[in-house]
């Protein structure tokens, strides 16, 4: 092996000694392979104390279980087998192993083979095996395709198999913790529309919208993606109760009760009732409150019902038209947010004598409507423009901020 640095290497000696050292490591792997599959043959997975080698590989080598189980699997596929008379098998697949001790083939070359060639005939490894040598694996993918398509165009079309009818489920448990845990199956229609909704709203933020003074890297999405996609699921909850077309429940439209004392609601002190026997902090009511079917439940001393008003929208449709009107979506500086997205915010919260006007209203997407309602950020309405003051961690100056995007558009 050469001693020279690489940095003195000309550019085609350089690309010389990549894929010279690919090759030796292809080489090493292949006779991973053998390995693996002796540990296969002689049963190390209960023998060390594991349910099978991939967990042992698993454990061993510190890579994940699907990784694991496709070395396992693609070790079968290469290695010989020796007989309990002592006689040799060749591999399944022996020109592929051939080529992968040449160290032409990577591993995931050697996956995609394995599968073409559980649709083709043993006759055409050869093909599939020589297109491998020469280019990339999904080539390879492409190429099986074709081929079983040209051997086998003029047979008749299989019968579908009977399947069982697959119904939708839907399973929810409230935790100690006052999270609800929901799980669900879908049919492959109903997902696919699920992912359609769900993935844009659960794109991450744009930099410029993030307020988070624990971010790693200021103005950077620190969500993850199971946390991004909670917060969509949330959104989606959101934009189906402005809805006009749900169903209704109970011999009204869908509507959440919410039980607080009125001192507390105000104070953003104490809990609030949910109709489902759930509590939650008073402070999240308010901003519950700003854009949700509202029933007033008036308790008196002994927190006693005294009197139900009857269900009103905060904010009516007319209003609401006039702030799409004048906002385009969420007013929040930097937030490219759609209308359909956002709630209508009281500036003034009606709980402190608020009017609900289009001169004491903003709309504000979820992120940023939470935002507003349990930090140091300010709203105000400046010449009739939403205006948004930072608290003073972000900005010692709190200098006013405007979305300009949407006004822009």
């Amino acid at each position: 092996m050469s001693e020279t640095p690489v940095q003195l290497l000309s550019t085609d000696a350089l690309l010389a000694s990549v894929v010279s050292r690919e090759k030796r490591m292809r080489v090493e792997l292949f006779e991973q392979m053998q390995e693996i599959a002796e540990l296969e043959r002689r049963g190390a997975g209960p023998e060390l104390g594991y349910k099978d080698v991939a967990y042992v590989l698993q454990h061993a080598i510190r890579c994940d279980r699907n990784t694991a189980r496709q070395m396992v699997a693609n070790s079968a596929l290469l290695s010989s087998t020796i007989t309990p008379t002592g006689s040799e098998l060749a591999p399944e697949l022996p020109l592929t192993a051939e080529a992968a001790a040449e160290g032409a083939l990577s591993i995931a070359h050697v996956a995609e083979i394995a599968k073409a060639m559980k649709h083709l005939p043993a006759e055409v490894e050869n093909l599939v095996v020589d297109v491998a040598r020469e280019n990339e694996p999904l080539a390879v993918r492409d190429f099986g395709k074709g081929l079983a398509y040209g051997l086998y165009q003029d047979d008749p079309e299989p019968a579908a198999p009977k399947q069982e009818r697959l119904v939708n489920q839907h399973y929810r448990r409230w935790r100690k913790d006052g999270m609800l845990e929901i799980r669900a199956l879908l049919d492959a229609v109903t997902g696919a529309k699920y992912e359609a909704l769900i993935d844009p709203l659960a794109k991450p933020r744009p930099a410029s919208t993030s307020a988070d003074p624990n971010t790693a890297e200021p103005g950077a999405d620190p969500r993850p993606r199971s946390e991004r996609e909670g917060d969509a699921l949330a959104e989606l909850v959101d934009l189906m109760l402005r809805a006009d077309q749900l169903p209704a429940h109970g011999g009204e439209p869908v509507t959440l009760t919410v039980t607080v004392n009125y001192d507390d609601l105000a104070d953003q002190t104490g809990q609030a009732l949910l109709d489902n026997g759930e509590r939650i902090p008073a402070d999240q009511i308010r901003q519950l409150a700003c854009n949700a079917g509202v029933i007033p439940l008036v308790l008196g001393g002994a927190s006693q019902p005294m009197d139900i008003g009857r269900k009103t929208r905060t904010f009516p449709a007319g209003i609401r038209r006039i702030l799409v009107a004048r906002d385009r979506g969420c007013a929040f500086p930097g937030c490219t947010r759609p209308p359909r997205h956002c709630d209508a915010h009281h500036i003034q919260h009606w709980a402190n004598n608020g009017d609900t006007s289009v001169d004491n209203a903003v709309l504000l997407c979820r992120h940023h409507h939470t935002l507003i309602h349990q930090s140091e950020w300010e709203v105000k309405l400046v010449h009739g423009i939403p205006t948004f003051y930072p608290p003073p961690w972000l900005d010692p100056e709190r200098k006013p901020r405007r979305n300009l995007i949407h006004a822009a558009a």
